[in-house]
């Protein structure tokens, strides 16, 4: 048996890379794992596995167990496995557009449910000239540097903070998530130059043309480290999240709210609120309690969530 990863999937055909840098088409059985849900059964971008060669394709025999996995609504609302493996995601906004604190929080929180660390890209630094712009990337900096979040700043017009991106990325399997414009595309290709030739060569072996966005791709970063690729994972929205990845998202809001007077306080305009408190006082941002307050009220019609859980 040869261990490996799974780089791409198409269906019951998968392109793996063994550990000396060598991709191989493979073919897997319907359901490599007998228990669990369904959606978890098969492998996916990200995962470990162990196969063996074939007649002119390599053949999966057992999925290693995952460290995560994201799963995610389909069209349907029924979960649906993504990729696997995770160990940091990053999340990246730009000057142009501004950053959206809102979609930021939720992406802090759906990385908390993947159990992955987080990491913030400030990028087209060198479009924040104008005095509001610069203020709003300031500010965004500030509060969730604040919180302890790796925050950097990059430009690909420059190549400031692209060392400081991959020494960062090295040594992990990193997922890009962001806004479309954000400029996501441009940092991979100043991360990797040779990017296009790998490409070209995952294209040659799933016969899917060199503009396929269709699937997510691992690629081997030079600098060491891995980069998932997927253009499903824009709007990164976690299959009915666990409440604790809510809290966990929001930590300066969690470790407050015992100290509320009442214990089913929703922190809206209940007398003797410690969170309203601290947002009053200047300990807690405005915006975060309004983003902590909208994914609540979501998780409580969840299906994990519960009708009877309070914030």
């Amino acid at each position: 048996m040869t261990r490996g990863r799974v780089v791409a999937r198409f269906g019951a055909e998968l392109i793996v890379r063994d550990d000396a840098g060598g991709l191989h088409k493979a073919v897997s059985p319907r359901n490599l794992v007998k228990r669990g849900p369904e959606h978890l059964r098969a492998p996916v971008c990200g995962d470990e596995i162990e196969y063996e060669d074939g007649f002119d394709k390599a053949v999966l025999t057992a999925l290693l167990p995952r460290r995560n996995c994201l799963v995610r609504p389909d069209h349907r609302g029924r979960p649906r496995a993504g990729v696997a493996n995770v160990d940091q995601v990053v999340i990246v906004v730009a000057t142009r557009p501004p950053p959206d604190w809102g979609l930021i929080d939720r992406y802090l929180v759906g990385t908390a449910d993947l159990g992955a660390n987080a990491a913030i890209v400030i990028n087209k630094i060198d479009l924040a000239l104008a005095p509001a712009a610069a203020a709003h990337v300031s500010e965004t900096r500030t509060l969730y540097a604040g919180l302890g979040y790796p925050v950097l700043s990059t430009s690909t017009l420059d190549g400031s903070g692209i060392d400081d991106l991959r020494a960062r990325l090295a040594g992990r399997t990193s997922l890009f998530v962001g806004q479309s414009g954000v400029g996501k595309s441009s940092l991979t290709h100043h991360l990797d130059p040779n990017l296009e030739v790998r490409v070209g060569e995952l294209s040659a072996l799933t016969g899917e043309g060199r503009h396929t966005t269709t699937h997510a791709h691992l690629y081997a970063l030079p600098g060491g480290g891995d980069l998932i690729d997927s253009p499903g994972v824009r709007d990164f929205a976690p299959f009915a999240p666990e409440r604790a990845s809510l809290h966990a998202g929001f930590p300066e809001i969690a470790a407050r709210i015992g100290d509320c007077r009442f214990h089913n306080c929703q922190h809206r305009a209940e007398p003797g609120c410690a969170i309203k408190t601290a947002v009053e006082a200047g300990e807690i941002a405005a915006t975060r309690l309004r983003s902590f307050l909208e994914l609540s009220n979501e998780l409580r019609n969840s299906v994990r969530g519960g009708d009877s859980m309070s914030p």
